[in-house]
């Protein structure tokens, strides 16, 4: 019986490229307990901030990382709020999936054309350390991606948070990428 050979396929063209995982962004009832726990038991380390203290009124925002992965852990000020009402709904859990591209512009239009639902269309945000562009898409039930495009920001996280350097860190247990 003799070997069929076939072709060689076409060079495939990456539409939509994604760099990674931006962040993970979980809404949850208690941030800062949530917070303390994701360092002491899985070693991440606090590096941002985001609330009232900031200016933010209806919401709380703590930023964990360690490798590569950075997890986003909100929850409500006030219980009539966006993220009140979907803990209340679902519980903890995650809210977005954000995704780093290097344009969240052209990614965002490719998205759309291809039938993603719009949750929010390009923005730049800014502030003293650069600016951030982010859209975001739907997924499935409430959840969404967001497309982030970072390389003219040099900040801790997103315009908006603040770096901080709690007094404890936890020991990284070597998780690198999600």
């Amino acid at each position: 019986m003799a070997t069929q050979t076939l072709p060689a396929p076409a060079q495939a063209h990456d539409t939509f490229p994604i760099n990674g995982t931006d962040y993970i962004e979980f809404y949850v009832g208690n941030a800062k307990q949530a917070s303390l726990y994701y360092r002491a038991a899985f070693g991440f380390k606090l590096i941002a901030y985001r609330g009232p203290e900031t200016g933010t009124r209806d919401r709380a925002s703590y930023v964990l990382q360690q490798g590569k992965i950075r997890f986003v852990l909100t929850t409500s000020i006030r219980p009539d709020g966006d993220v009140a009402r979907h803990v209340h709904e679902h519980g903890d859990g995650v809210k977005d999936l954000a995704l780093w591209v290097n344009n969240a512009r052209t990614a965002y239009a490719k998205a759309i054309k291809r039938g993603a639902v719009s949750v929010r269309e390009p923005e730049e945000i800014r502030d003293e350390h650069g600016e951030v562009v982010i859209a975001a898409i739907r997924t499935y039930g409430e959840t969404i991606h967001s497309l982030v495009e970072r390389k003219k920001y040099k900040g801790a996280f997103l315009p908006g948070f603040v770096a901080v350097a709690p007094a404890y860190q936890g020991k990284p247990l070597g998780l690198k990428y999600v």
